[in-house]
């Protein structure tokens, strides 16, 4: 990415790469790494790899219907990962079921210190992967945006092309059953 390139806001590079479809590389640079590890916590690493090439395919092929007044394109990059992660939803919950069982995370941490952490932390971990499943499609989709990815309410509407209410209820109720799976500790 060069420097006048890594200056300019998403919609200006959308806007260019009509003209030299090149620039579109920049918006790759940007997010993939963060679609990447949103849709490995979600499906596994493997069909993350399939849904980060997918949404920048279908990103790329609709760049000239994205709404320029928006100067970030995250959420609506996002939101076409989101809807890829969906048509993986049925994999999805059974990874998150197998996990609630059998403790194995389908993320594998590269540290070794990481990884100690995370076997002291499985019990609520496999608790958490059950809850995970037990929700909504929407209900995960709204929750997993917040936490995972740190996206603000009007981010997450804008990724789901939902409504601002739907996100703050959404969230509220899966909060609600996280919380009675695991307890009353505070999540995300």
């Amino acid at each position: 990415m060069t420097i006048e390139t890594a200056e300019l806001d998403d919609a200006e590079l959308i806007r260019r790469s009509e003209g030299d479809p090149e620039q579109f590389a920049a918006l790759y640079d940007r997010y993939a790494r963060q679609i990447h590890r949103y849709a490995a916590r979600r499906i596994g690493t493997q069909a993350a790899d399939d849904i980060v090439a997918e949404t920048f395919l279908a990103a790329f092929r609709r760049r000239g219907t994205y709404d320029r007044s928006v100067p970030m394109a995250r959420p609506w990059l996002y939101g076409i990962a989101t809807t890829l992660v969906a048509r993986h939803r049925r994999q999805e919950e059974r990874m998150l079921r197998a996990f609630a069982r059998t403790g194995i995370d389908p993320l594998p941490e590269p540290e070794a210190d990481a990884v100690v952490e995370r076997v002291a932390a499985l019990d609520k971990e496999r608790e958490l992967a059950g809850a995970l499943a037990a929700l909504s499609r929407g209900d995960r989709d709204v929750l997993l945006l917040v936490a995972w990815e740190d996206f603000s309410y009007e981010e997450v509407a804008q990724a789901l092309g939902i409504p601002l209410g739907t996100v703050r209820s959404r969230l509220h109720r899966a909060r609600k059953k996280a919380r009675a799976t695991l307890g009353e500790e505070e999540l995300g």
